[in-house]
């Protein structure tokens, strides 16, 4: 019983010598994995039409149903995708997302890609102005 009081006093005194590792965050970012998945980005040709066609792949290989899609139809006057259908609305309910990369992989133009970014929130400077209706 007393070699464990002093195993135990042990580890708490090599816990109080070792430095912290406390990293001060918005000054200082760790790097990611190259394998991290963050948030997503849809991506537009070199011409400036955009690569989802709005076949909705990536709303059907979601686990969690956290992508909605609704497609259009081009127009000669209106082009927005080389193709003859262009994603008129595209959500992310990031609330729902697991950040699992399944959509990035049913994507038949790869016009949806995950980053490295993982700073999804939004800082209010002033706490006043939540509560302003």
């Amino acid at each position: 019983m007393i070699g464990d009081m002093v195993r135990g006093l042990v580890t708490t005194i090599k816990h109080v010598i070792q430095r912290p590792v406390t990293i001060e965050y918005p000054e200082v970012r760790r790097p990611v994995q190259p394998r991290f998945k963050g948030r997503h980005w849809l991506h537009r040709y070199e011409n400036g039409l955009e690569k989802c066609i709005g076949c909705s792949l990536c709303a059907a290989a979601c686990p969690v149903e956290a992508i909605w899609v609704e497609a259009e139809v081009n127009t000669d006057d209106e082009r927005y995708s080389p193709g003859e259908r262009y994603a008129k609305t595209y959500e992310i309910n990031y609330l729902r997302c697991i950040f699992c990369g399944y959509c990035e992989d049913a994507c038949p133009t790869e016009a949806i890609t995950m980053g490295h970014m993982y700073e999804l929130s939004l800082y209010v400077a002033r706490r006043r102005d939540l509560h302003q209706g």
